[in-house]
């Protein structure tokens, strides 16, 4: 629900979760290969899973930020007035109950 304080300049933080993700991606790759070349597998397959976290991390990045920007209101659209009234969340449903 919008309550109007929302800030005007807001962005999406997109650009610093993928930059993120290549981060974790280049630690968890590199961690991996060191690890496997030291003969230490445990350690390679839990820097490998993070690798796979964060190359699935990136693709979700990288398509959502080419979907593009999505309609903000402006300052000039008044927040929603919120329901008054009986108005229920969760109406029941009729024919459970008997008269």
């Amino acid at each position: 629900m919008r309550t109007g304080s929302e800030p005007v300049t807001a962005r999406s933080p997109l650009r610093l979760r993928l930059w993120l993700s290549v981060w974790g991606l280049f630690w968890g790759a590199g961690g991996a290969v060191i690890f496997v070349l030291a003969g230490v597998e445990v350690w390679a397959g839990l820097c490998a899973a993070i690798a796979l976290i964060a190359l699935a991390d990136i693709a979700l990045v990288v398509h959502r930020m080419r979907q593009g920007p999505h309609f903000q209101p402006g300052r000039d659209i008044p927040p929603y007035e919120p329901v008054h009234g009986t108005l229920r969340r969760y109406p029941r449903a009729q024919h459970l109950h008997r008269p």
